[in-house]
């Protein structure tokens, strides 16, 4: 026991004589700042500045861009685009709400509605399948399938 305070107090000694000496202590365990450039679920919203593994950071958000360094530059960057995008989605938002309140427009749009389900009760639709014996179908038809397959055919 005294072995180990002796050793203890040699190195806070040698810390105190040379700040530097362990200045790699627990490199293993230190988180990344970064600042994240989309929304990611369980780790924060876009423009937000978070600590992750240094691995996370360098195989997962940087090659995808999700997230940059916390550096003065990054930053910079990262607010100047939030400030320019977030006001073309906010133009976009109000020129979509200015178009739904003209009555004229929605007429028009369920003129449309209604001469393409007319369209589609009047029209036959042929899917080629594989039947068995019992002409029954061996693998079903899906919504997918149909969908798919109405504007190829109508």
């Amino acid at each position: 026991m005294a072995a180990v305070r002796a050793a203890l107090r040699l190195q806070r000694q040698c810390l105190a004589a040379n700040p530097f000496l362990f200045s790699g202590h627990g490199l293993r365990y230190r988180k990344l700042e970064v600042i994240l450039t989309t929304t990611i679920d369980k780790l924060g919203k876009a423009g937000e500045v978070v600590k992750v593994a240094p691995g996370h950071f360098r195989n997962h958000l940087m090659p995808k861009m999700l997230a940059v360094p916390n550096l003065d530059k990054f930053a910079i960057l990262i607010r100047e685009q939030r400030k320019l995008y977030q006001r073309e989605e906010e133009v976009a938002v109000k020129q979509v709400t200015e178009k739904d309140d003209d009555a004229r427009l929605q007429e028009e749009r369920m003129k449309q509605y209604q001469t393409a389900a007319k369209r589609l009760d009047n029209a036959l639709l042929v899917l080629r399948r594989f039947i068995s014996t019992g002409n029954e179908l061996r693998t079903p038809v899906t919504k997918d399938e149909i969908v798919s397959e109405v504007p190829l055919q109508l």
